[in-house]
């Protein structure tokens, strides 16, 4: 299965297990994995928890990279060292990467 044929299941998974719109946004995907991450189920959360949950996916899907390494639990949320600052990317290679990590966490996972 190729890259794209695997990010429409994923895609797919998505629409299927938390009602997100179809082609959800990417920001959409971060803030669930980040859920995901954190372990904390659904439950109110102020805007800078938000921003929080999608940093927390953000760190989870580039470490297997080589840019963050998981170091501790901090109050129940998970804390990452910065190993590497990420190179500059335009907006579509920024997004391209995060696919491409979603895609590598959805396989270390075996979410599909």
């Amino acid at each position: 299965m190729n890259e794209s044929e695997y990010w429409k299941k994923i895609e797919q998974f998505f629409e299927d297990n938390f009602q997100t719109e179809k082609n959800p946004p990417i920001e959409t995907l971060l803030f669930l994995i980040g859920l995901q991450e954190l372990g904390s189920g659904q439950q109110k959360y102020t805007k800078e928890d938000k921003v929080n949950l999608i940093h927390i996916a953000v760190c989870r899907l580039l470490e297997p990279f080589g840019y963050y390494k998981f170091t501790h639990y901090e109050d129940g949320w998970p804390q990452f060292d910065k190993l590497e600052d990420l190179p500059e990317l335009k907006p579509n290679e920024q997004t391209l990467l995060m696919k491409k990590a979603i895609i590598h966490y959805f396989q270390e996972e075996e979410l599909l």
